[in-house]
């Protein structure tokens, strides 16, 4: 089988190798020339763990193929997955399907033979409808379906994800699409295939990310509520999330969501809602909270540094770890509320760097390791939850910094062995006795 991928970003590039090391023929495209170089030449030009292994073995053994020519990737194609952004629109907040419509707009002239056209994208409902009657109005005479194929890869571990998905949706009305769809997931036999309506589908995505996100929120409620009371919000979680009917997984207090996904699907979620006379106050009440949660977290830093202008050390800048993905982080959302206090930041995160400093520029300084970072620091904050920053010597780091306070975002270190070394710890929810 054949298969296009328009986009090669977060979603599309893992899918692309993913399904190349499956023993699909890929052709992954992008109008960018340059990234498509780098890539064509082995280059991964995201993080994103074992995708540089697995891209250079493909593109060795010609499955996998790096383009900007559509047309020719295209009329290649059995299945043609679209995997382009659709950002938050600048004024209303909406989805923005320019880069999507776009794309459709490119493709439809050179279809060729029965094609499938995936959305993979994140789209508002009803969407399919409009991607399809757009490529009809260019090639009536073209032999397609357009289906909804939404992705549920988690960055850090889309290519686990890709290869153990817990389920996989897949929008369509069409016996043909069903079946080919059928032959392209053959080897997920573990996994659930879903079919559903396309309108379903497109919705699934985003129901499933605004419940998400209101269950962080939730946490980090019950955390606040614990830093009162005396109670611990880990101990607290644990005994939560034993409950089977609602699970451990989303219960981790913290400074808020942040990425690709949650920010602006659940907003889209909120939009939508609102043109059809809808009102999503538990939905709305998450993207507020989110927002000032953020806000907080700087202010909870600010009222504990011990001087003015104090040295602030930031370990971690992308939105969560095992990515290196800045988008609406919210290590970058307290960063530059931090900045608003005449504060001397220095930072560090292992792969996030260039990304943040595209964000960020010369605002701060950025720091080569952690223990740099820290050196000569009044304070440190953690704010994204890289497993090595609980490996750091901590009691010879503290040797380096003018007073030793930890302000622990994201509860990511032992609070006992910490305070043994005679720091002053703040964790999350972590009440005292």
């Amino acid at each position: 089988m054949k298969i296009t991928i328009i986009g090669t970003g977060y979603v599309g590039l893992p899918s692309g190798v993913g399904f190349a090391e499956l023993g699909q023929e890929v052709y992954c495209v992008d109008n960018n020339a340059q990234k498509i170089a780098m890539l064509q030449k082995g280059e991964v030009t995201l993080f994103e763990d074992g995708l540089a292994d697995m891209l250079e073995r493909n593109l060795a053994s010609g499955k996998l193929h790096f383009t900007t020519d559509l047309p020719f990737a295209v009329k290649q194609a059995d299945i043609v997955i679209l995997a382009v952004g659709t950002p938050p629109h600048p004024v209303t907040k909406e989805a923005d399907l320019q880069y999507i419509e776009a794309a459709v707009k490119d493709l439809a002239p050179h279809l060729s033979g029965y094609t499938v056209v995936a959305t993979k994208s994140t789209v508002p409902v009803g969407t399919g409808d409009k991607l399809e009657k757009i490529m009809r109005d260019i090639n009536p005479s073209a032999d397609f379906d357009v289906i909804s194929l939404p992705e549920f890869l988690r960055e850090g571990f889309a290519l686990h994800d890709f290869f153990y998905p817990e389920r996989i949706i897949v929008g369509t009305d069409s016996e043909r699409a069903r079946k080919l769809i059928q032959q392209l997931y053959l080897p997920f036999k573990n996994s659930r295939l879903v079919f559903v309506n396309r309108k379903s589908s497109e919705t699934i995505k985003y129901a499933s990310n605004a419940f998400l996100a209101i269950k962080l929120n939730y946490i980090n409620e019950i955390a606040n509520f614990c830093e009162k009371s005396g109670a611990d919000i880990e101990e607290v979680a644990l005994g939560i999330g034993l409950d089977s009917r609602i699970g451990s997984k989303f219960l981790k207090a913290g400074p808020g969501y942040g990425g690709s996904c949650f920010p602006k699907d659940t907003v889209a979620m909120s939009y939508m809602a609102r043109q059809w006379g809808l009102k999503m106050p538990l939905v709305d009440t998450a993207i507020a909270e989110n927002d000032q949660r953020q806000i907080d977290m700087a202010q909870r830093v600010l009222a504990l540094c011990p001087v003015a202008n104090a040295k602030i050390a930031v370990l971690g800048l992308a939105f969560k770890n095992g990515t290196d993905d800045c988008r609406t982080s919210p290590a970058v959302k307290i960063v530059s509320e931090l900045l608003q206090h005449n504060t001397d930041i220095t930072a560090y995160d292992p792969q996030a760097m260039q990304t943040a400093q595209t964000l960020l520029g010369d605002k701060i300084k950025y720091a080569d390791s952690a223990e740099q970072a820290i050196a000569g620091s009044d304070i440190v904050a953690v704010l994204t939850e890289w497993p090595e920053f609980a490996d750091i010597n901590w009691e010879k780091a503290g040797q380096t910094m003018k007073h030793k306070i930890i302000v622990d975002c994201r509860n990511l270190l032992p609070m006992a062995e910490i305070e043994r070394l005679g720091f002053e710890y703040h964790g999350i929810g972590r009440g005292k006795k």
